[in-house]
């Protein structure tokens, strides 16, 4: 484990945090504060001990100028001094003399935060891109350098990995230090370990599976990419969705691991991609040419209820229906209930299951939530983080 902020003198230092502060807006209103409130801790602890806090984070991607428009993180710094309850000095830049005279002027125990870092891609994709020199402005403004965005941690950007290797002091902030933790019980995972997969594409979920099948004692498949699976086992699947290009992979699985790839029995299906057309529940075998599956069927809640039952430790990552569809949440809903009103350890892997956990209002009674759609995933395909590994 690479050290912890806990770990390092930051008092009366200038500290630079990489935060996630990817939250969605409209209209210039943020819609959901949480990774706001997931970067507090470090945040806060950093102003107890009366370091001087530089704080950086992009926000959406920025291509042109057009979309510095509503990619500001001023609304940020405004949602930050409300969870803080003191003043957040923003500065709309990135670089240069504004940003120098205002890190010069910080105290003690004071938070300034930067404009999007990804402001810096409108021309050469300097952050995005790992921009040499821009990495190593931003490290000499400080100290010590702490990364706390693990939703980043697996690209090599400048806010992360350039200023890494150009600070002499660097460490990770408590988020990043608890998503490893709960991460890496999954190389040793208590038995039974179930692994719930869903999410359209097989293709996505490649190096997971071949990673984790060999620990897991069942996977549940869901999602579009059960259809996949359920063709290659010569299955109609008529207009459900098919990731054609995998049809072997999945094939193969199958194959070599029929007692741990568990599919669904049964579906949800209609005639077009819609919420509104008439659905029926069919078994898999009672598909016709002109059905679209998007959900897991009755049964199939069912049957996957009594695998996790006995569980010790549940991975999850992607949801088993199409969940921007009333109709076809059911069963991501039913599934998720069965876990948090349970004693199971389970761990969502980022992403969208993240999101239908907290609007199905059990978040809060999920073992570990991750920050991270992409890093979760690579961290799952056994691939190395360059935001984790840059640090000392």
């Amino acid at each position: 484990m690479k050290k912890c902020i806990k770990d390092i003198k930051i008092k009366n230092k200038t500290v630079i945090i990489r935060c996630d502060f990817n939250v969605p807006l409209k209209n210039g209103k943020i819609m959901d504060n949480t990774r706001i409130v997931k970067s507090l801790e470090t945040i806060k602890y950093s102003i107890k001990e009366n370091a001087k806090i530089i704080l950086l984070s992009h926000l959406g991607r920025v291509k042109t100028e057009e979309d510095k428009k509503d990619k500001s993180l001023k609304p940020v710094a405004k949602e930050l001094e409300k969870l803080l309850n003191q003043k957040v000095v923003f500065v709309e830049a990135t670089r240069g003399d504004q940003v120098e005279e205002k890190v010069r002027a910080l105290k003690p125990g004071e938070v300034l935060l930067l404009e999007n870092t990804r402001f810096e891609d409108i021309e050469g994709k300097c952050e995005s891109g790992n921009d040499q020199e821009l990495g190593a402005y931003w490290a000499s403004l400080a100290d010590v350098f702490v990364n706390d965005a693990f939703g980043t941690a697996h690209r090599a950007h400048a806010s992360n990995v350039g200023i890494a290797s150009n600070i002499k002091i660097s460490c990770i902030g408590f988020l990043i230090e608890k998503e490893l933790i709960a991460l890496e019980e999954l190389n040793r995972p208590d038995k039974p370990f179930i692994v719930i997969l869903g999410g359209s594409k097989v293709g996505d979920k490649i190096g997971v599976i071949e990673n984790i099948v060999e620990k897991a004692d069942k996977i549940l498949i869901g999602g579009g990419m059960a259809f996949t699976f359920l063709k290659a086992e010569g299955y109609e699947i008529g207009n459900s969705l098919c990731d054609s290009e995998h049809l072997s992979f999945c094939e193969k699985m199958t194959t070599k691991y029929p007692e741990k790839i568990i599919l669904p029995v049964d579906v949800k299906v209609t005639s077009e991609f819609s919420n509104d057309t008439p659905l029926v529940e069919k078994d898999i075998d009672e598909l016709d040419f002109n059905d679209m599956g998007l959900d897991i069927g009755t049964n199939t809640v069912e049957v996957f209820k009594n695998y996790l039952k006995d569980a010790a430790l549940v991975l999850w990552n992607g949801p088993l229906g199409v969940y921007e569809f009333e109709n076809y949440k059911q069963g991501t809903d039913q599934i998720l209930n069965t876990l948090a009103d349970s004693k199971i350890k389970t761990i969502l892997g980022g992403g969208d299951i993240v999101a239908a956990a907290q609007n199905a209002n059990v978040a809060d009674k999920i073992y570990h939530i991750s920050t991270g759609g992409g890093a979760t995933l690579e961290y799952l395909e056994g691939k190395a983080l360059p935001g984790i590994e840059a640090i000392k």
